[in-house]
This record gives C-alpha cells, sequence and structure tokens, in this order.
C-alpha cells in the first residue's frame, strides 16, 4: 500500500496562498531587498579587494619610476590611485588663467587632489545607503507582514465563533515566518555595512596618504617620507650585585 507524503500545511507555501496577495507582496519585497543586499556587499568586497591590493604594489609599480607620469603609465587605467595623478598632473599643468591667477599652485593642486580623492570615495560608497536602509527598514516589512497574519486569525476566530487551532494556526504561522524573514534579510545587511565601513576607512586612509605624496611630488619634487615606528630598545643588562 503506497503512502502519499502529506504536505505540510503551516510551511512558507501554504502561509503564502492563505496570505494572498499581501503576503506575496511583503515576500517578494523582502527577498529583492536581500538579494540586492548580498550583491552590493559581495561587489563593493570585491571592489574594496582590489584597490588594497593596488595599494600593496604602489611602491613597486609607481615610486620607483622616474617621474609621475611614467609612474601612472603603470597603472591601470582605471585604478582610483592612477586617477589621482592624472587629475595632480592636470592641476599643475592647468595652472593658469585669470581664475587661477589669484591662487598659487600649492593651493590649486591641493584643491585638485582633494576633489579627486572625495570622487573616489563617493564611488566606493555606492550602494551604502540601501544597505542601511535595508538593515533598518526590513524588520518593519516583516512586522507588517506579522500584523496582517494576525489580523487573519482574529478574522478567522470571529467567523468560527472559537479559537480553534485549525482556524489560528495558518496565519499566526504565517505572521511568524514574515517575521523571521525580516530580520534574516536585515542582520547579513547591517553586518555587511558595518563590515565594508569600516575597510573603506582604511582605503581613504591610503587614498589621502597618496595624494599627499602626490602633492609633494608635484610641488616641491620630493615625497613625504612616513615615520617609521622604532624598534623597542634591547633591555639592558642587571648590574652586578
Amino acid at each position: 500500500m503506497q503512502t502519499e507524503a502529506a504536505e505540510n500545511p503551516y510551511g512558507l507555501m501554504a502561509a503564502l496562498e492563505q496570505g494572498g496577495i499581501i503576503a506575496w507582496a511583503v515576500f517578494g519585497l523582502l527577498v529583492f531587498m536581500s538579494l540586492y543586499s548580498w550583491f552590493i556587499i559581495i561587489t563593493k568586497y570585491l571592489d574594496q579587494k582590489k584597490v588594497l591590493a593596488e595599494a600593496a604594489e604602489l611602491e613597486k609599480k609607481f615610486w620607483n619610476a622616474s617621474d609621475l607620469k611614467t609612474g601612472a603609465a603603470k597603472l591601470e587605467k582605471n585604478s582610483p590611485f592612477r586617477q589621482i595623478v592624472d587629475d595632480g598632473l592636470r592641476a599643475s599643468d592647468h595652472h593658469e588663467g585669470r581664475l587661477t591667477d589669484k591662487i598659487d599652485q600649492h593651493e590649486w593642486v591641493t584643491m585638485a587632489l582633494n576633489r579627486s580623492v572625495g570622487l573616489i570615495n563617493g564611488k566606493l560608497t555606492t550602494g551604502f545607503s540601501f544597505l542601511a536602509s535595508v538593515g533598518s527598514t526590513s524588520p518593519f516589512v516583516g512586522l507588517f507582514g506579522t500584523v496582517v497574519g494576525i489580523y487573519r486569525a482574529l478574522i478567522n476566530i470571529g467567523l468560527a465563533g472559537q479559537a480553534s487551532i485549525d482556524k489560528v494556526a495558518g496565519p499566526v504561522g504565517e505572521a511568524l515566518i514574515m517575521t523571521a524573514l525580516g530580520l534574516a534579510v536585515a542582520v547579513p545587511a547591517v553586518l555587511g555595512y558595518n563590515w565594508l565601513i569600516s575597510r573603506n576607512k582604511d582605503i581613504a586612509t591610503r587614498l589621502n596618504n597618496f595624494a599627499s605624496d602626490v602633492h609633494g611630488a608635484l610641488v616641491s619634487g620630493a615625497r613625504i617620507q612616513r615615520p617609521v615606528a622604532a624598534a623597542p630598545a634591547a633591555a639592558a643588562p642587571a648590574g652586578k650585585k
């Protein structure tokens, strides 16, 4: 005798079918928020990884060159570090005209480099606002599904005239599922946002330091030397008593 596996009347699909268009809309919105959040997290991580790898190779590729133009040619065309060098060289070469007569070359190059670093940081943080919005709003989207589910449970109780488990289990289960989905979407978005922000701070520091070095090379022809941490002094031998 064959026995067919009974479908779970309180599973996700059953809850969505019972919840109707509102449950499907909430579920679809949460799925979209989750997928796009993961897309942002993965793509931004790859972008940050590429920038950090380029920063580690600057000493070999760029600063060992004979001049800034030669060093810039060794960098990739889409590299943010090359963009900083190109903007600095362009500002230094075009320090002329009525407007720039009142601004010396030092300030002119500084403004160009600051603007370049700001644009790069803006590109690196694209999508972060969506992650923050998902982290703060997805629990409320799930809560909306929860409220609708409980409302349907109360309607079923009123129509049945009694609070039987078969009348309320489906809507209440739908409500709990929506709450869990909202939290499952919010937690990765918040963690990913904080993680990417911390990595971006490191990248911003490297970009600012590089821009300062390029500024020094353009204005004075020398690179700013970074302070090196002194090695700990060896302990003096104890004197004999």
